[in-house]
C-alpha cells in the first residue's frame, strides 16, 4: 500500500545573523491510508515544526531540505497557492489552540463560509445547509444559533469540534492533528479523542496525531515516532515501543506516564497521604 505522506531526510534550519541553527535533523517516516501515526515528544522536540515544514507553513527565515511527498507528489518547492489549496482540501489540519484559529471579529458562520468557498463552488443555501449538518455531525446543539455567534462566545471544546468538523468535511486523504487536546479540559479531551477515533474508523483517513501526551497517543496511534531535539530516536508499532523502547529518552517518557498512573491509582484507593481522612 502506497503511503499518503512520506518524509525522507527532512531537515529544517533557522538562519541567524551569525550562525544557522539546525532544528529538525534528517527525519524520515510515512503514514498509510487508514493508519494513525503518533508523533511523540516534549516541547521543543521538533514534532510540530516537522509537519509545518512539510506543509509549507514556515516563513522564509527557515531553510527546509530533504523530501516530503503527498501521494507521491513532492511538496517541497511548491508555491504558496498550491500548498494553500492542498491544506483544507486533501489535507485537513487541526491546530493546538482553537481560539487562535478563528478570527475574533467575525461570526462562526462567516468563517465556515469562507473556508467552504475557498475549496468549492457551492451557493449560499448549500453552504448554510452543509454548515448546519457539519455542526450536527460534531454533536453541537442549536447549530443555527452557533453560526451567529463570535468565537469568544463558545467554549474551547466547541471551537475544537468545529475545527475538526471543518477539517474533515472536505473528505481529506490526510488529517494532521497538532496537539489538539492541549488547550482544553480533561473531560473535553476525552470527547475530542473519541471524535478522532470515530473519524478514523468511519472515513479510513490517514492521520498524524502530534502530542507530548503519551496517554492521548496510546488511544490514537497504530505506530509512533518519538522525537528528541529534532531527531527520531524511536519508531515502530505502539505496543512494541511501549515494551521494548530502544532509546533512554523514550523509556523516560514511558516511565513518566507509568508514574502518573501509579499516583492516580493510589489517589483512587485513598493511599496518598494528603488524601487520608483526618484523625
Amino acid at each position: 500500500m502506497k503511503p499518503v505522506l512520506e518524509l525522507n531526510q527532512l531537515c529544517v534550519s533557522l538562519k541567524g545573523r551569525k550562525k544557522t541553527k539546525d532544528l529538525v535533523k534528517g527525519i524520515s517516516f510515512s503514514v498509510a491510508p487508514g493508519e494513525c501515526l503518533g508523533i511523540l515528544g516534549e516541547s521543543g522536540s521538533g514534532k510540530s515544526m516537522t509537519m509545518k515544514a512539510a506543509m509549507g507553513l514556515l516563513d522564509k527565515n527557515f531553510q527546509v531540505s530533504g523530501s516530503a511527498k503527498f501521494q507521491g507528489d513532492e511538496l517541497l518547492g511548491k508555491n504558496s497557492e498550491e500548498l494553500r489549496k492542498l491544506r483544507g482540501g486533501k489535507v485537513g489540519m487541526v491546530l493546538q489552540n482553537p481560539m487562535t484559529s478563528f478570527d475574533p471579529l467575525y461570526r462562526i458562520g462567516n468563517q465556515i463560509t469562507e473556508t467552504y468557498a475557498a475549496h468549492n463552488q457551492w451557493d449560499n443555501e448549500e453552504v448554510r445547509e452543509r454548515s448546519i449538518n457539519m455542526l450536527l455531525k460534531m454533536q453541537i446543539r442549536n447549530p443555527e444559533e452557533v453560526l451567529e455567534k463570535y468565537p469568544h462566545q463558545l467554549s474551547g471544546g466547541m471551537l475544537q469540534r468545529i475545527m475538526i468538523g471543518l477539517a474533515t468535511s472536505m473528505t481529506p486523504e490526510l488529517l494532521i492533528a497538532d496537539e489538539p487536546t492541549t488547550a482544553i479540559d480533561a473531560i473535553t479531551q476525552f470527547e475530542i479523542l473519541n471524535e478522532f477515533l470515530r473519524i478514523k474508523e468511519e472515513h479510513k483517513v490517514a492521520m498524524i496525531f502530534i502530542s507530548h501526551d503519551l496517554n492521548a497517543i496510546s488511544r490514537m496511534a497504530d505506530r509512533i515516532v518519538v522525537l528528541n531535539q529534532g531527531v527520531v530516536v524511536d519508531q515502530g508499532e505502539f505496543c512494541h515501543i511501549m515494551h521494548q523502547a530502544k532509546d533512554p529518552y523514550t523509556r523516560l517518557l514511558i516511565e513518566k506516564r507509568r508514574d502518573v498512573m501509579r499516583k492516580y491509582r493510589k489517589a483512587l484507593e485513598g493511599e496518598v497521604s494528603h488524601c487520608a481522612p483526618a484523625r
